[in-house]
């Protein structure tokens, strides 16, 4: 409310309300309320059940290979799951085509996001390999993702309140951590059953170890990996 001058919540309520400036005042407040903690190659246990088992078998059934990171924050994630996409691809010598897509609901989060330029300390977690191959130093302390990288990630809004009208379909991999945390499980389970009707076939969806417990779906199985909590449609 300090930053817009507002001497008082009156003020600040027909600020939100005024039709000229609700669009872009709302999104600020969004924005100021939404956790943006993020990094690359998160949750490590996570990036290897991907790379060991939804890819090898994602690769061989079809000729594209589409992924969804929910709540992308600033782009990390959605960028993480491209290096391993695209770097697991290039040693098949695959021609698999690919795309990521990254959703959040804040809009300075995503335009972070777009631009794909980062502080060098969000390096830590980056394998070397990857970093030599999609990591470009643009200035002292601050690189960006290779333009051949970003060219394969989208990235758009969207609220989780209006999941269900989302634009995806048969997607390969759905890639939701550190959310459901932030609801209750009445709210977990209905964002999750949602998230599980945009998969294709065999597709897998991602969650974070211990956000959801005791879920049952009819048509998704729990992949068995270690330290990680997944699910496999299976019709």
């Amino acid at each position: 409310m300090r930053k817009t001058g507002c001497e008082d919540l009156g003020e600040y309520y027909r600020l939100l309300s005024s039709p000229v400036q609700q669009a872009r005042e709302w999104s600020l407040l969004v924005d100021q309320l939404t956790v943006h903690e993020t990094c690359f190659f998160r949750h490590a246990s996570s990036m290897r059940l991907v790379e060991e088992e939804v890819l090898p078998v994602a690769m061989r059934r079809s000729e594209a290979f589409h992924a969804w990171s929910v709540a992308c924050s600033t782009g990390e994630e959605a960028y993480s799951l491209a290096m391993l996409i695209d770097g697991y691809r290039s040693g098949l010598e695959s021609r698999v085509q690919y795309s990521v897509t990254g959703t959040d609901i804040s809009l300075p989060s995503l335009r972070q996001a777009r631009e794909g330029r980062y502080p060098e300390r969000r390096l830590k977690d980056v394998p070397d390999n990857y970093r030599e191959r999609y990591c470009t130093p643009i200035t002292q302390g601050r690189f960006g993702m290779a333009d051949h990288l970003r060219k394969r990630v989208c990235f758009a809004q969207l609220n989780l309140r209006d999941v269900t009208r989302a634009p995806m379909i048969d997607m390969d991999l759905v890639f939701c951590q550190n959310l459901l945390i932030y609801y209750d499980r009445e709210r977990r389970l209905e964002i999750v059953n949602s998230l599980s009707d945009f998969l294709s076939p065999g597709g897998v969806l991602v969650l974070g170890p211990g956000e959801l417990l005791n879920w049952q779906h009819p048509y998704m199985e729990k992949v068995r990996y270690q330290d990680t909590l997944a699910y496999r449609r299976t019709d």
